[in-house]
C-alpha cells in the first residue's frame, strides 16, 4: 500500500523516498513516515485516545514484534516499538484486559504473554508459555477479539488438529476457559467481528505462504454457540486478492461505522517482500454474510467513518498510444473503449507519450490482465528509466484489472511511460490486455 511515494528502480534493488500517504493501495508496498517499509504483519489496530496502534510480526527482524502509531489509518510512525527480549514471536497481539498492557503471540508453538504499563512500552514477560488447545496440541496463529457486550477479551488460536479456539482472557491476564470451538476443517489465521448482536469469525486454509479463500462463519452466542458455515469473502478465484486474514477493524465514525479487512499479502517465504491488503467489509445483517469491497485505491475518514476513492483522473487509452513490435489494437469486451491492446510479446511495447504529471509522486493505475500468471510479468519505465517489474512495485499485479503504483512523473505533458512485458521466448504471446492507464491527480 504503497502511497505518494517515491519507487525508483536501480540495478540491484528498489530506493524509496517517502512523502505524505493519501491512499490504501491493497498489495503496494506501504510506507513508514520515516521513509521504513512497514514492517507488521500477522498484527492487528487498535484505538487509544486518539491514535492508532498497529502491531505486527517484523519480517526483517527475527519476527520481533514491532509497533506502528496513527491519527488516520494512512501514515504510520514507528512507536519505540514495545521493547522486549522474546524474538521469533509470531502474530503478536495486544489487549488490556486490566489497568495494564498485554501482548500474546505465538512462540515455539505456544502462547507467550508479555505485560508493559503501556501500550508502547517495555514488555516483559509474564508467566510461562501455555499450550493451547490442550491435549498436548501445539497451535500456530493467534487472533484477539473484545467483546463490549461482556467487557472482555478473548484469544482465538488455531492448532495442529484442525481446531480454531477461542479462550476467554481472565482480568489478570492469564489465559483462561475455552468458550468455543470451530472443528470444521483445516483453517487457521482467525480473527472476529461483531455486528447486530452477530459473532462473525473470518479464517484462512492451511496452505502455507499461499493464498487461498479465506471463508467465514457465524453465530448469534459466542460462548457454547455452534457456527454456520464456511462462506466466502470474496470470489474463489481471487484468492481473498491475494491475502490471509489477520484482524477485523472497526472505525465508528459521526456518519457510518466501517469494518476493514486487514490481510498479509505474504511474498514466498513470508519475508520482508511481503505487503498487505486492506479492505471495506460489506456486511449484510440479513442474510449473515461478509464481502470484501475490492478498491484498487481507497481511504477512510477516521472522524466520519465514510470511505472515499480517487474522484481526479486523468485516462490514457492504449489503442492511441504507440505499439513496438508484435502488439495489436483488437476488440476487447472488458475495456472501456471495447478495444486494446493483445498479443503483446516480450519484444513489443506499449508506449504512452505526453502523460501529464504534476511533478513528483503520482498514482499511475495500470488497466491491464494477465492470463497466465506463471509465464511472464509485466513492467514500466519511466522517461526512459529502468524497467521495474510491476509485481515488485504491487502485488496485485496481473491479479486484477487495476493496479497502481506509484511513479516519479514530471510536471506538464512531457512523460513517457513504456510498458512491456517479460518472458523467455521473446516471440510468446503471454496473454496480457493492456485496456490504459490513468493518471490519480487527487
Amino acid at each position: 500500500m504503497l502511497v505518494k511515494q517515491t519507487l525508483l528502480a536501480l540495478s540491484g534493488g528498489i530506493a524509496i523516498v517517502h512523502a505524505a500517504n493519501s491512499w490504501i493501495v491493497p498489495g503496494a508496498a506501504w510506507m513508514s513516515t520515516s521513509n521504513t517499509k512497514i514492517d507488521a504483519h500477522g498484527g492487528m489496530v487498535i484505538k487509544e485516545g486518539d491514535t492508532f496502534y498497529w502491531i505486527g510480526q517484523a519480517a526483517s527482524h527475527e519476527v520481533q514484534p514491532y509497533l506502528y502509531t496513527s491519527k488516520n489509518l494512512l501514515d504510520w510512525e514507528p512507536s519505540n516499538n514495545p521493547k522486549n527480549t522474546v524474538k521469533w514471536m509470531w502474530r503478536p497481539k495486544l489487549a488490556k484486559p486490566n489497568g495494564s498492557w498485554w501482548m500474546y503471540g505465538q512462540i515455539d508453538r505456544n502462547v507467550q504473554a508479555l505485560k508493559s504499563t503501556s501500550i508502547a512500552g517495555n514488555y516483559a514477560l509474564s508467566g510461562s508459555k501455555v499450550t493451547l488447545p490442550p491435549n498436548s496440541y501445539t497451535y500456530s496463529d493467534t487472533g484477539m477479539f473484545y467483546d463490549e457486550a461482556d467487557q472482555t477479551w478473548y484469544l482465538l488460536t488455531s492448532a495442529d488438529h484442525n481446531n480454531v479456539q477461542i479462550n476467554k482472557i481472565n482480568s489478570d491476564g492469564t489465559i483462561g476457559s475455552r468458550v468455543n470451538l470451530l472443528a470444521k476443517g483445516a483453517y487457521e489465521a482467525p480473527g472476529i467481528l461483531k455486528v447486530n448482536g452477530i459473532y462473525y469469525l473470518i479464517v484462512s486454509g492451511k496452505t502455507g505462504w499461499r493464498s487461498n479463500p479465506n471463508s467465514m462463519f457465524w453465530t448469534d452466542k459466542l460462548n457454547g454457540g455452534s457456527w454456520n458455515g464456511p462462506y466466502g469473502i470474496a470470489p474463489e478465484d481471487k484468492k481473498t486478492y491475494n491475502s490471509q486474514n489477520t484482524f477485523q477493524l472497526t472505525v465508528k465514525g459521526s456518519q457510518k461505522t466501517t469494518y476493514i479487512y486487514m490481510g498479509d499479502s505474504w511474498d514466498s517465504k513470508g519475508g520482508p517482500d511481503s505487503n498487505y491488503v486492506w479492505l471495506p467489509m460489506n456486511v449484510d445483517t440479513n442474510s449473515k454474510r461478509i464481502t470484501l469491497e475490492y478498491h484498487a485505491q481507497w481511504k477512510i475518514d477516521v472522524n466520519t467513518g465514510v470511505v472515499s476513492f480517487p474522484s481526479k483522473k486523468r485516462r490514457y487509452e492504449a489503442e492511441h498510444a504507440e505499439i513496438v513490435g508484435r502488439a495489436a489494437v483488437t476488440s476487447c469486451e472488458h475495456c472501456l473503449s471495447k478495444r486494446g491492446v493483445h498479443k503483446i510479446t516480450p519484444d513489443s511495447q506499449v508506449v504512452f507519450y505526453n502523460v501529464t504529471g504534476l511533478g513528483g509522486r503520482q498514482w499511475v493505475q495500470f488497466h491491464y490482465r494477465v492470463k497466465d500468471l506463471e509465464s511472464g510479468e509485466a513492467y514500466v519505465n519511466v522517461n526512459g528509466g529502468p524497467a521495474v517489474n510491476i509485481s515488485s512495485l504491487n502485488h496485485r499485479a496481473g491479479h486484477h484489472d487495476v493496479v497502481p503504483v506509484a511513479l516519479d512523473l514530471e510536471e506538464g505533458a512531457v512523460n513517457k511511460i513504456t510498458f512491456g512485458v517479460s518472458g523467455r521466448n521473446q516471440a510468446e504471446d503471454l496473454g496480457v490486455i493492456i485496456d490504459g492507464i490513468e493518471v490519480v491527480e487527487d
